[in-house]
């Protein structure tokens, strides 16, 4: 099973949306349990700050063809990637949420990059249109980690469509919109677990789990497994129906996956996109270092941490 490019009309665009994060704040784990003992303390991010975005549409285009070149060139220093990958992250929130700003941006993007950012404001408005505008004031229980590296979870992608036929870009966005790449370290409302946000009950299922449910490896073979279980190699939407029971999740997740099919080194940037949650206090970037072991207020944790709300 091959994924065929979207290519998306203005107007559609107009009305999509999504927030990266949305599902898992808004939709799973708003009150989530975290699992982690430690208290609840955050390393802030070492020299490193949430990224700007310019005012001017014409300047954010410019950047953002900038960082959607530097992210597929080889030769990019890999120090410079977690911070690129998290400008274009942050570029397409902010767009997201503003219809007409996005729409000049767009006019103004050189045509290589037009169908891309296209595709990633649709995914992100599917995820808003999810969330139907809640906006909470507690921040959930989880805790930010390092993700394992990108070569080694693409391995584990490929493995699994080798054994199953789902394609490994399709788990690579599932992997993506669940937990970041596996950055979310927590357990959901619902009690959904591990990298790719397994119910124990459906993990214990004949033929699904084997192994460990938080282990990256065996979190993405059994989501394959399972996706084929409910239809995904007659039809992928099917199976994501299955795996989250909304058109909004399947859709957002085939945009990103159509994305790293038509170009592989699309998946640099969404590997390096950090965890941001659209709190009723504007968008907060959570980075690698937080843990809460219990639910905490959004007014309490920016005093503690100004620095994860976007620069004024």
């Amino acid at each position: 099973m091959r994924i065929r490019p979207i290519v998306l009309i203005p107007s559609l665009i107009t009305v999509l949306g999504v927030s990266m994060a949305v599902l898992h704040s808004q939709q799973r784990s708003a009150t989530a349990v975290e699992s982690v003992a430690a208290a609840p303390v955050q390393a802030d991010p070492v020299q490193r700050r949430y990224p700007a975005v310019p005012t001017d549409p014409t300047s954010t285009a410019t950047l953002l063809a900038e960082v959607e070149t530097a992210l597929r060139d080889p030769t990019t220093p890999q120090q410079q990637l977690p911070d690129l990958g998290h400008q274009q992250q942050v570029i397409y929130r902010v767009l997201s949420a503003d219809v007409p700003r996005s729409q000049l941006v767009l006019a103004a993007l050189p045509q290589r990059w037009r169908s891309v950012a296209e595709r990633h404001l649709a995914a992100r408005r599917e995820f808003l249109r999810m969330s139907r505008g809640r906006r909470p004031s507690v921040l959930p229980a989880w805790r930010i980690i390092e993700p394992e590296p990108a070569e080694q979870l693409i391995a584990h992608y490929k493995k699994a469509e080798a054994a199953t036929g789902i394609a490994w870009e399709v788990l690579a966005a599932v992997n993506l919109v669940e937990t970041g790449m596996g950055r979310i370290d927590g357990v959901s409302v619902a009690n959904a677990q591990g990298p790719m946000q397994f119910l124990p009950t459906t993990w214990a299922e004949a033929g699904i789990g084997q192994g460990d449910i938080r282990d990256p490896h065996d979190a993405i073979q059994a989501a394959a497994r399972y996706l084929v279980r409910r239809g995904g190699l007659q039809d992928i939407r099917r199976g994501l129906w299955g795996y989250n029971n909304s058109d909004y999740y399947g859709k957002a997740v085939m945009l990103y996956a159509s994305l790293i099919e038509e170009d592989p080194s699309a998946y640099t940037g969404l590997y390096h996109w950090e965890i941001h949650f659209n709190a009723d206090a504007g968008d907060l970037w959570l980075p690698v270092g937080y843990i809460q072991r219990t639910p905490i207020s959004v007014q309490d944790y920016l005093r503690r941490h100004p620095s994860s709300r976007a620069p004024q």
